[in-house]
């Protein structure tokens, strides 16, 4: 941003000057731990171009063993592929301009360096061969989500996407008008929370209206890309980015794949210069412990807790008296059937009974808002969700 950073703190970590010798080890251990996990992220990042042209080659070698006359019955099947490879090319130079801005990511910057390979890639001496042989062992979940990352710039940051923020967070915005109304009240003197902000829509509307806004979020892909669109972006439609490239299957049209999208859609840096705009990394129940907050906003959120329940509990914890929880979203618990993961999972009407266990008030609740996820709406199968939306209130005395 040129005139109004969203500044990123960094929460994971605290470092305590006066505390033992054994304290002093754990947390230089933790450091090193949040070290490599960040140079992980890097070089899935890089890794992203040689994986992607995998997929293309494989498909391309497979294409080559079929007979001449079945080639010739897909006559535009190797200009696809040509045009995919093309698309790949332009996302993995806007990842490189994304990482180039990540020295100033966080106010303890030297916790998160680069490692010298990643850093020979950035600087433009490296090339693929030197990347496959010391990247070479990029996990497919990490590099899911760096293809997750991309999509969710479709989600939050592009012209197409405005359907699918129209219906997700334009509820949740109504509703603080509502609550806090900006001819009743001095807007910057209602401080509002996001958890989970991935790449900072929400959290970017509340607060060009003049609230308050923090946004959290613990995914360092999410933290990456989110620092540099609202920090480095500084133009209308400033970059291409081609979100469906990697979905070969439930495809309509021939260039359905390797449709693009510009971003952002409105300039990130358009934000009243007498608001507080930040956002936090860490867990979200880690980070927060006092009740500061006059609203919580949750969009697609509290069922990425392996246990809700703690969710539901912190963010009463940490709302004032007589504050707001506004939730939309599914339950569709991220950490449930996945491998060595714990996940309790409650059906709504449970999850109910424990908002109204603890003490909040239902002040509107709505069960009718069909949304997807960074869904291509061209694509032959669509995934849509049955939101659940409502309103609590913390009482004003507990």
């Amino acid at each position: 941003m040129s005139s109004k950073k969203a500044k990123l703190e960094d929460s994971m970590l605290t470092i305590n000057d006066h505390g033992s010798s054994n304290q002093e080890e754990a947390e230089k251990d933790e450091m090193t731990l949040e070290m490599e996990h960040y140079q992980r992220i890097i070089r899935a990042f890089l890794y992203y171009r040689i994986h992607s042209l995998r997929r293309v080659n494989k498909a391309r070698r497979y294409f080559a063993t079929l007979s001449q006359q079945d080639q010739q019955l897909a006559p535009k099947y190797i200009t696809k592929l040509d045009l995919i490879k093309m698309a790949v090319n332009v996302n993995y130079d806007f990842i490189r301009i994304i990482l180039q801005r990540t020295q100033s990511l966080f106010l303890n910057s030297e916790i998160y360096q680069m490692d010298e390979v990643s850093r020979t890639e950035l600087d433009g001496t490296g090339d693929d061969l030197n990347i496959y042989h010391k990247i070479s062992a990029v996990p497919e979940f990490h590099m899911e989500k760096v293809q997750s990352t991309i999509k969710q710039f479709f989600r939050d940051w592009s012209q197409e996407g405005e359907k699918e923020r129209n219906i997700c967070y334009r509820p949740i915005i109504n509703e603080i008008l509502r609550l806090y109304p900006l001819n009743d009240i001095q807007p910057n003197s209602i401080n509002i929370l996001v958890p989970g902000a991935g790449l900072g829509r929400l959290a970017y509307e509340i607060v060009k209206l003049g609230y308050n806004c923090q946004g959290n979020e613990i995914s360092l892909y999410m933290l990456v890309a989110s620092n540099f669109i609202l920090n480095s972006c500084t133009t209308v439609e400033q970059y291409i980015l081609y979100p469906w490239v990697h979905q070969y299957c439930n495809v309509a049209g021939f260039e359905d794949q390797v449709r693009s999208i510009k971003i952002p859609d409105i300039p990130p840096s358009d934000i009243p210069k007498d608001s507080s705009f930040s956002m936090c990394a860490g867990d979200f129940l880690m980070v927060y412990n006092d009740p500061e907050w006059d609203c919580v906003a949750t969009c697609f959120f509290i069922d990425t807790a392996h246990n809700i329940i703690e969710y539901i509990k912190k963010i009463y914890e940490i709302l004032k008296p007589g504050g707001y929880w506004i939730n939309l979203g599914p339950l569709l618990y991220h950490f449930a059937d996945m491998a060595g993961e714990q996940s309790l999972e409650l059906s709504y009407e449970e999850v109910k009974t424990v908002i109204e266990n603890i003490g909040f008030i239902y002040e509107k609740e709505d069960k009718g808002i069909i949304s997807g996820y960074a869904q291509d709406s061209n694509s032959l199968m669509t995934t849509l969700y049955h939101n659940i939306f409502f309103v609590v209130r913390k009482p004003m005395i507990s």
